[in-house]
């Protein structure tokens, strides 16, 4: 390892996907007979799941109440237009899941035709894996189970919002488009300051102590949000900076992070600071890649003072780690 540079780390995550694709390689060449689970067939297994996932389908959002909701809150609200756009791609996640589901139901029934998608569908479920037609409209996860769990957790967030009030800390992962969240965050700090420019304001943050359950009110200016993993390293909760990661331990949650914006006039680059990318999922592309945050370092030993160091080691936050 120490030859071609690797640190344990990276050998461990090496093993971890290595083993994931074994898997996944087992799970597709597995036989698409009818015979299933303790005697059921594959669409009787596949029946039973659409049912329990259609009971727990969250309603769909009616327009004019969530129209009349936003125009009490403020319709023109830079926060609350991301709201409302994330709600039409949430609608649209839920309709799509619905219809294939029901689909599903009356083609296993017979009485439809069994189409290449929903056959598709049928397979996907029962190898707990995403079908296409919903990994199209949302997000990647690693099972069937835990796509499901984040379209309720999401939809929980967005109902609260929206019906209830605004979050005091928000859960960025569950955002279609957390890249926006931040932008109407700045815009939202930009016009609360007469003479500042929305081109002229740079995202800032501060790491705090508090866990998610801690937060009882929103900051003065900005957001808080919480969900996020740090890939790497360890976090030192009581210092507030980096750390060696324990071993065998590849992703630690980060505490609650403060989100602001201040004005490029006024901002002092810190060098000691790591700029941290931030990542939606644990495939680190362009596509996946949110923002940078900065993180303080520890100050011994030496070497790990050096944000190079952090760098050199591929240290990184993840929004979901499955």
């Amino acid at each position: 390892l120490s030859i071609v540079g690797l640190i344990l780390y990276s050998y461990q995550r090496y093993q971890t996907n290595v083993a994931k694709e074994v898997l996944d390689t087992i799970s597709s060449i597995q036989p698409k007979d009818s015979s299933g689970r303790a005697g059921e067939t594959r669409e009787c297994v596949v029946n039973r799941i659409a049912m329990d996932m259609l009971e727990k389908l969250p309603a769909d959002y009616i327009p004019h109440e969530v129209k009349a909701r936003l125009q009490k809150m403020g319709a023109l609200s830079s926060m609350n237009i991301f709201l409302r756009q994330e709600l039409d791609r949430m609608q649209k996640v839920i309709s799509v899941v619905r219809s294939t589901l029901q689909d599903l139901q009356l083609a296993i029934e017979g009485t439809i035709i069994m189409s290449e998608g929903l056959r598709n569908a049928l397979d996907s479920m029962y190898d707990a894996r995403v079908p296409d037609t919903w990994k199209k409209v949302s997000w990647e996860s690693s099972t069937l189970g835990f796509w499901f769990t984040e379209l309720l957790e999401r939809n929980a967030q967005f109902n609260k919002w929206i019906f209830t009030a605004r979050p005091n800390v928000f859960w960025m992962t569950g955002f279609f488009n957390p890249q926006g969240f931040l932008t109407a965050m700045r815009q939202e700090v930009t016009r609360a300051h007469k003479g500042w420019a929305l081109d002229s304001v740079i995202l800032q943050n501060g790491v705090t102590k508090m866990s998610r359950d801690e937060v009882t009110q929103p900051p003065p200016e900005g957001v808080y949000v919480h969900g996020l993993y740090l890939d790497g390293a360890g976090w030192d909760r009581k210092g507030c900076r980096l750390m060696e990661p324990s071993p065998k331990v590849l992703s630690v949650p980060l505490p609650v992070v403060h989100l602001y914006a201040i004005n490029s006039a006024d901002y002092v680059r810190d060098t000691k600071l790591y700029t941290c990318p931030v990542y939606k999922k644990p495939r680190r592309t362009d596509l996946t890649y949110i923002t940078s945050l900065g993180l303080h370092v520890p100050a011994n030993p030496p070497h790990a003072s050096n944000p190079e160091y952090w760098i050199l080691r591929g240290v990184a936050l993840l929004c979901d780690i499955k």
